[in-house]
């Protein structure tokens, strides 16, 4: 049965990107030796979206990974005060709150407070 999802950054930065998850977004992990650190999530959802080659350039099968909280304006200024760099404001895209955040690795990440319910967990 499967129990969870396994998600994967690739950074050129991949020791400053740890130090920057472990240290500015306080996330739990393991330390399972040599620099490795793998960060234990509290929960995780999964979509499908459908792949439509007119109104976008990325390849199907392309994963997209974003992190979403409860209250997007709380966080984003706890994320801040962490030293956090915020990209674009906090938008409205129908189906959450939206903002990117920029790590190590030059890359961004999402950051969402979705609209929808989520059922609660099942033991």
């Amino acid at each position: 049965m499967i129990k969870g999802v396994h998600t994967m950054f690739y950074s050129s930065k991949a020791e400053e990107l740890r130090r920057f998850i472990r240290d500015k977004l306080g996330l739990p992990y393991t330390d399972v030796g040599g620099g490795w650190l793998i960060f234990d999530l509290p929960e995780a959802d999964l979509g499908c979206h459908e792949h439509d080659t007119h109104t976008t350039s990325v390849p199907s099968g392309t994963p997209h990974i974003s992190f979403y909280c409860d209250d997007i304006h709380r966080t984003v200024s706890e994320l801040k005060e962490r030293g956090v760099e915020f990209t674009d404001k906090i938008t409205d895209a129908g189906w959450g709150l939206v903002t990117h955040f920029r790590v190590p690795g030059d890359f961004e990440i999402e950051l969402y407070q979705p609209s929808y319910k989520k059922h609660p967990r099942q033991p």
